[in-house]
C-alpha cells in the first residue's frame, strides 16, 4: 500500500531538491564535492520543517543495487556507503539511482529504456514495471572512450553541439538496440540542446524524479 505522504530528495552534483505530497514547487539546496550524508540529511530536514511525510525516497548520484548503496559518488564528498539514512530521517527510506528515479517516474508500459544526458550518462531500463539500474555509461564506445565521455558535459565541450548531437543519436540507436527497447526516454539537463529526437524517443522532465520518487513505494513496483 502507498504510504500517504512522501519526501523525495533527489540528490545532484549541484543541487538538492526535495518535494513532498501535496506539494508542487520544489525546494533546493546547495551541493557540491564537499556534500556528504550526515549534513545532508539535517539541511533536508531544517528545509522540509514545515511538510508532513511518512516515508523518504532518496534519488542517489551513484551505484544502487537493491536499495543499498554500493559505491561512493564521483561529485559528492564521502560516507555514503553504509550511512543509515533511516536512522538520520526517523523514518523508512528507499533509495535508486538518480536516473532511474527518473527513469521510474517517465515510465509507461512495456520495455523502457531511459538514457540522461547531463554531467555524465544515467542509464536504466524498465521491463514491464520491474526497474533495472544499469552501469553501461562506462562501457567502452569509440577510440578508447566511453559512452559517458562521448554524450556526457565532458564531450559536448569537446566535440561541439553538431558533432555531440550526431553521437547521441549513434548511442540511442546502439543501445536500444542491445538491450531491445521498445522506446526511448532522453532526460537531464543538456537534452533541451536537442532540436531533434532520434526515432522512438521522447523527451523526459527532471519533475518526473519526483513522481518516480512517489512511485517507489507504490505496489507493483519492483527493482533488481
Amino acid at each position: 500500500m502507498t504510504p500517504k505522504k512522501i519526501l523525495v530528495v533527489d540528490i545532484g552534483g549541484s543541487h538538492v531538491k526535495l518535494l513532498a505530497t501535496g506539494h508542487r514547487t520544489p525546494r533546493k539546496l546547495a551541493s557540491g564535492p564537499d556534500l556528504a550524508p550526515g549534513p545532508m540529511v539535517a539541511e533536508v530536514l531544517a528545509a522540509a520543517h514545515d511538510w508532513e511525510f511518512d516515508v523518504v525516497s532518496i534519488g542517489y548520484p551513484g551505484a544502487v543495487s537493491r536499495g543499498i548503496i554500493t559505491a561512493e559518488p564521483r561529485n559528492l564528498g564521502g560516507g555514503w556507503v553504509e550511512f543509515d539514512f533511516a536512522a538520520a530521517f526517523g523514518r523508512p527510506v528507499r533509495i535508486l539511482n538518480d536516473a532511474a528515479m527518473q527513469a521510474l517516474g517517465s515510465y509507461d508500459s512495456g520495455r523502457m529504456l531511459f538514457l540522461g544526458l547531463g554531467t555524465g550518462l544515467g542509464t536504466t531500463l524498465i521491463c514491464d514495471g520491474t526497474v533495472i539500474p544499469l552501469e553501461a555509461a562506462h562501457l567502452p564506445y569509440r577510440r578508447g572512450r566511453s559512452f559517458e565521455e562521448y554524450v556526457g558535459n565532458a564531450g559536448l565541450e569537446r566535440l561541439g553541439r553538431r558533432k555531440w548531437r550526431r553521437h547521441v543519436a549513434a548511442v540511442v540507436k546502439l543501445l536500444s538496440a542491445a538491450l531491445l527497447a521498445e522506446y526511448v526516454v532522453l532526460g537531464g539537463g543538456n537534452v533541451r540542446l536537442l532540436h531533434e529526437l532520434p526515432e522512438h524517443a521522447r523527451r523526459g522532465n527532471n519533475m518526473h524524479a519526483f513522481r518516480g520518487g512517489y512511485r517507489l513505494w507504490a505496489s507493483g513496483v519492483t527493482v533488481s
